[in-house]
């Protein structure tokens, strides 16, 4: 079996630490039992054209498996799913209907969730953004309780396992952890703690903030 490596921060400021989308690969690779290294990187890094070739836009995680090459870490966690019972069933129905959910996640919910995100964390003090912040919060609080409504009863997207749509979401979800949003709907809120109870996810957590803990000025 070829070694797995993916790329790592260094360090972040604390906002988002816990954060990084390294955390999806990390906690996709737990589930399935697949061990890894970490290339940890810097602003440096980031910049060179060395990296890249791995990541065109220099962001984290890039994957290496041997000859393969991997970046985005929806499309990460996915091809590590496709190898993983853990992650994504072998009914073909079933594994369509995760696939469709862990795109709901990066497409119908991550961008109104980084839209806000952006505004709180980046525009904060800009009047434009001021204005808009109720809009978007009012948009983001339709399109979460379309998810609530959806997931309902279930104790998770496919019924009553955990698949790589759930990981996705919870990643999606734990942006907002500066906000009370997610809280306010309790559905939502039960089913973000019951995925970040996962041991897995436990240990890819632990996994990502030990490395900012060795590189703290």
């Amino acid at each position: 079996m070829n070694t797995i490596r993916v790329s790592v921060l260094r360090a972040v400021p604390p906002f988002a630490q816990g954060l990084v989308r390294d955390l999806r690969v990390r906690w996709a690779l737990e589930e399935a039992a697949l061990p890894y290294s970490e290339h940890v990187i810097g602003p440096e890094d980031q910049k060179s054209q060395n990296y890249r070739q791995l990541q065109p836009f220099g962001q984290v995680p890039a994957y290496q498996e041997g000859d393969l090459v991997l970046f985005e870490s929806a499309a990460i966690v996915h091809h590590i799913a496709q190898r993983s019972e853990a992650l994504l069933p072998s009914d073909p129905a079933s594994r369509a209907r995760v696939t469709a959910w862990m795109f709901a996640a990066m497409n119908s919910i991550e961008p109104f969730v980084q839209g806000l995100t952006l505004i709180d964390f980046a525009y904060a003090q800009e009047e434009w953004a001021k204005l808009r912040r109720p809009g978007a919060l009012e948009f983001l609080q339709r399109r979460l309780q379309d998810l609530a409504t959806a997931l309902g009863t279930r104790s998770y997207l496919e019924g009553d396992r955990f698949t790589a749509a759930d990981l996705l979401m919870t990643t999606v979800l734990r942006f907002l952890r500066h906000t009370d949003i997610v809280a306010k709907i309790p559905v939502l809120e039960r089913y973000r703690l019951r995925c970040e109870a996962r041991p897995a996810f436990q240990r890819a957590l632990a996994a990502q903030m030990a490395v900012f803990a060795r590189n703290a000025a």
